[in-house]
């Protein structure tokens, strides 16, 4: 795969390279097209710990979901493109140029003051 997801093996963390705080202490990958497709769907909710990053992915919908998001659309090298606060079911959000999007529990995104250009790392935990 390449790129900011190479070194996503096993758990791993998402932490923010301007204020070196943690975002996410549990990360899932949707790296695949059914894992993709999948997503949120038929959860009730996203931990406040936790994050999904879908790659490769420039557009998301949350079509039948039961709960808002915020989603973070980044470049290859984890560096903020697009911020999406408080996505509501049955919305959808895109970034062209993105190579991932990271979704979040809602108001995530303001609390650990993600800016656009901003950085995110995935830190493997060991």
């Amino acid at each position: 795969m390449g790129g900011w997801l190479c070194r996503g093996a096993g758990q791993m963390m998402l932490v923010h390279e301007r204020t070196r705080e943690v975002i996410a202490s549990r990360v899932e990958l949707a790296v695949t097209r059914r894992a993709r497709r999948v997503g949120l769907l038929g959860r009730d909710g996203i931990g406040d710990q936790a994050a999904l990053v879908l790659a490769p992915c420039l557009a998301v919908h949350t079509a039948f979901m039961r709960f808002p998001i915020d989603v973070l659309f980044v470049d290859r090298r984890g560096r903020a493109l697009r911020l999406v606060h408080d996505l509501a079911p049955w919305r959808a959000a895109a970034a062209i140029r993105a190579y991932a999007a990271i979704e979040l529990p809602a108001g995530a995104l303001r609390k650990h003051e993600v800016e656009p250009g901003d950085r995110l790392e995935l830190v493997p935990l060991d």
